[in-house]
């Protein structure tokens, strides 16, 4: 009969591998989302929409004081407009949102795939059996380095996961980044913008 000893161990880390693990990144594609929120000024119409993260990156969002928001503007006006320039963001209220570089909410939101390298403190990591004859007399003991497969797998697997997902992340960031980008009469563009926010307020373009 073998005994399985120390299982306690492995049941304490269980909780801090599930809640550590690196996630993927669902791409967010502006141009593909039903917009709930809707507002029109000078013949200029912008829909936008929040919530568009999940995972590590939604628990990022929340921490880091920013809001990032899909956006879809519409030029039906007889001229061109220049995002945050002489068209730009702004509350109910009239005060304008103070929107932040694409590159800053990414430093932000991003995961930290050096972090999953605590995964090696797994290590060390032995799982000791008990093997013993019918009549209850101890006949061997054994250990098996089991760290040495789940420290280095995890610390791999998350490091890929996440570096993977970030790199997904950065990209859409950069490419839908429409700071300074010019939106001609008769054209709709789609953006992601991060603003300085906690809360989900509702949002207008305010012509200069």
């Amino acid at each position: 009969m073998i005994r399985i000893q120390k299982i306690s161990i492995l049941l304490a880390i269980m909780p801090f591998v599930f809640s550590s693990c690196a996630s993927g990144y669902k791409k967010i594609v502006p141009e593909t989302l039903a917009y709930n929120s809707q507002s029109t000024a000078n013949d200029i119409t912008l829909e936008y929409k929040y919530g568009l993260l999940d995972k590590k990156y939604f628990r990022k969002e929340k921490k880091s004081g920013l809001k990032l928001v899909a956006l879809k503007i519409t030029n039906k006006s007889n001229q061109d407009f220049v995002f945050d320039n002489n068209i730009r963001l702004s509350y109910d209220n009239g005060t304008i949102c103070n929107i932040t570089d694409n590159e800053y909410v990414f430093k932000l939101m991003k995961q930290s795939p050096a972090s999953h390298l605590l995964y090696l403190l797994l290590s060390p990591m032995q799982l000791y059996t008990t093997k013993s004859n019918g009549y209850g007399q101890q006949v061997n003991n054994n250990s098996f380095p089991i760290g040495l497969i789940i420290g280095p797998g995890l610390t791999l697997g998350n490091l890929i996961t996440a570096s993977t997902a970030n790199g997904k992340f950065k990209r859409e960031l950069e490419n839908y980044n429409i700071i300074g980008k010019t939106i001609k009469k008769g054209e709709t563009i789609y953006g992601l913008v991060g603003i300085k926010s906690n809360n989900f307020d509702a949002l207008q373009l305010k012509v200069n």
